[in-house]
């Protein structure tokens, strides 16, 4: 039962701010996506000069959001947002650190933790790695993308192609089109490598 006062269909204050904040950030990167498709030459020169540099507003965004999470640390959307945030800028350790945060709020967010099985492997963390896509399986054992990376730390990292591609084989049981990030399909990844014996 919610011992929550406010009426149905209200939204809390700190709920609108950081959509606010979320929705400014995404609309500020659409615009620079956009913008550069559609400048060229001395034009682009001339818009870039007369506007912040769009490093300066991401930053903007991301302080922004480390804010919020400062101010609502059980708020496990504001943590996820940060973890993407640094996911995408390839700053694995803020990045684990922010999934972690929002993982102790909802252990059993299977994305969240392959996101995070995908910062532990780039950080060479191997084993936690292994261990947060196992978490996800647990958590969703339909979860294409923990099945599919969790055989390529399987493979690349831990060196045990056996069990690589029995994690392959399930995938493909479960989603016989399920395809690797190349377009290959894994079916076709498993009998190139069960040939390569």
């Amino acid at each position: 039962m919610s011992t929550d006062p406010s009426p149905q269909g209200y939204l809390k204050k700190e709920t609108v701010i950081f959509t606010a904040l979320i929705t400014f950030a995404a609309g500020f990167l659409g615009g620079i996506v956009f913008s550069a498709y559609k400048t060229d030459g001395e034009q682009a020169t001339k818009k870039i000069s007369s506007q912040p540099a769009p490093a300066d507003k991401a930053q903007q965004a991301l302080l922004a959001m480390e804010r919020e999470v400062q101010k609502n640390p059980d708020n496990m959307v504001a943590w996820v947002h940060l973890g993407n945030s640094y996911f995408d800028m390839n700053n694995f350790n803020k990045a684990i650190h922010a999934y972690n945060k929002a993982l102790e709020i909802n252990p059993q967010n299977a994305n969240v933790l392959t996101d995070l099985g995908v910062m532990y492997r780039r950080n060479n963390q191997h084993q936690e790695s292994l261990n947060a896509f196992n978490q996800a399986i647990v958590v969703d054992p339909t979860h294409t993308t923990a099945r599919f990376n969790k055989g390529v730390v399987l493979y690349y990292d831990m060196k045990n192609k056996d069990m690589a591609i029995a994690e392959w084989q399930e995938l493909v049981k479960m989603n016989p089109m399920a395809k690797a990030p190349n377009g290959q399909l894994v079916s076709e990844l498993i009998t190139a490598l069960q040939e390569s014996e």
